[in-house]
């Protein structure tokens, strides 16, 4: 599997490079967001690893960007920007993922496995799941209800899919931030709080029937009521 990682401290890129390498990764670096875009489009990534703050193109704007060019690769952001507000920025521009800094190698490579994982996963899954007047294309990237397009950010998708594969069960908080978020950090609460809000905005606001409910001191549940 061939990863762009987009970094410019020399020492690193080393490091990551090396570590990556021996775990039998193939590795492209590029030192600045401008160098990376031009990559990103032309060549085809299974992962891209970015720090925020680079030359060029700093790493949100250019995951922004890839995003709107139809780059539908995971990306995991490093940077040493890691509150709750902090990450719903780099969330919000289409980010996977989000490892602050400093970090162990071995929960880098932890992140890295289960991105590539949950990617290979949705490419050989049904392309199209459904609940109510809801449709999500696994695909294309599509989100409808009642035909209407919903736009949402990479990390809304994956919260959604989340829900779509868990229909009618009780999930909580805990299931999310390990399997969307990959972590288990009761800080990680009010991140899953404002991006549950950000759905029922875009999948609720509107209809007749809300689909995403709380249960009380249980977690959430999608059901038509």
């Amino acid at each position: 599997m061939k990863i762009l990682l987009i970094e410019d401290e020399p020492k690193t890129v080393q490091s990551l490079k090396q570590g990556l390498e021996e775990n039998n990764y193939e590795v492209e670096v590029a030192y600045d967001g401008t160098i990376a875009k031009q990559l990103a489009l032309r060549n085809n990534y299974s992962l891209i690893v970015s720090d925020i703050i680079i030359p060029g193109i700093n790493g949100i704007e250019l995951c922004k960007q890839l995003r709107a060019e139809g780059i539908q690769t995971p990306i995991l952001m490093l940077t040493a920007l890691s509150t709750t507000d902090d990450k719903l920025v780099g969330f919000d521009a289409g980010a996977d993922d989000y490892l602050g800094k400093p970090f162990d190698f071995k929960e880098f490579l932890a992140r890295i496995k289960a991105l590539l994982k949950r990617s290979s996963q949705t490419q050989i899954e049904a392309q199209v799941l459904k609940f109510a007047d809801l449709e999500m294309d696994l695909i294309s990237k599509l989100v409808t209800r009642s035909g209407q397009s919903i736009n949402l950010t990479s990390k809304e998708f994956q919260l959604l899919e989340y829900f779509l594969r868990n229909q009618e069960m009780v999930i909580s908080k805990a299931q999310i931030a390990e399997n969307i978020w990959e972590v288990e950090d009761e800080n990680s609460s009010n991140l899953i709080e404002v991006y549950v809000n950000y759905l029922r905005k875009k999948v609720d606001k509107g209809f007749a029937s809300k689909l995403i409910h709380t249960q009380f001191g249980r977690g959430y549940i999608l059901k038509n009521e």
